[in-house]
């Protein structure tokens, strides 16, 4: 069985593993993140929501995720 490697990169201030080659998708999918109700930043630049499936993520990268919350 082949081993899958780990990368290490900063989720909200927090270090995480995460599988080697992961895209942002898929990382929301695996916290069950809306992604219709958050921000993204990667590195401190606002992601495009229609080009999560396409962006690997590397080595340190560090990623915020922003909630909206709905009230008056």
């Amino acid at each position: 069985m082949k081993k899958i490697k780990k990368i290490k990169i900063n989720l909200n201030g927090k270090e995480k593993q995460i599988a080697e080659n992961s895209k942002i998708d898929k990382l929301l999918n695996e916290l069950k993140i809306p992604i219709k109700k958050v921000a993204i930043e990667l590195n401190q630049e606002i992601l495009d929501k229609k080009k999560l499936r396409k962006i690997k993520l590397k080595k340190n990268d560090k990623i915020e995720i922003v909630h909206f919350i709905g009230g008056g």
